[in-house]
């Protein structure tokens, strides 16, 4: 099977730190629950993006960085997508995937 990556983006954060742990239980349940996909990083948060354009370098923040990622295995982009539309991570305030 293919790798796949989702890319967590929208700095989707919880509104406080209980939040943020019911969140973090929901999230590691449905990684337990993928079953058939080969999950080969179930998730790295990234921190302080740094922009990088022909224009220099810019620390300014931007809402649509990327936030974090998680590779996982699918038998092609249908099933990737399958996949990345039940991740809990959408459930939070300005939160969207890429794949």
């Amino acid at each position: 099977m293919p790798n796949f990556i989702s890319l967590y983006r929208g700095q989707a954060k919880p509104k406080n730190q209980q939040d943020g742990m019911a969140h973090m239980g929901v999230w590691k349940e449905w990684i337990g629950s993928l079953g058939d996909a080969v999950v080969v990083n179930a998730g790295t948060p990234l921190m302080g993006a740094v922009i990088i354009s022909s224009d220099g370098l810019s620390t300014e923040p931007n809402p649509n960085a990327v936030g974090g990622y998680m590779i996982f295995s699918a038998k092609n982009m249908e099933g990737a997508l399958k996949i990345a539309q039940t991740d809990p991570y959408l459930k939070m305030e300005n939160a969207t995937l890429e794949v």
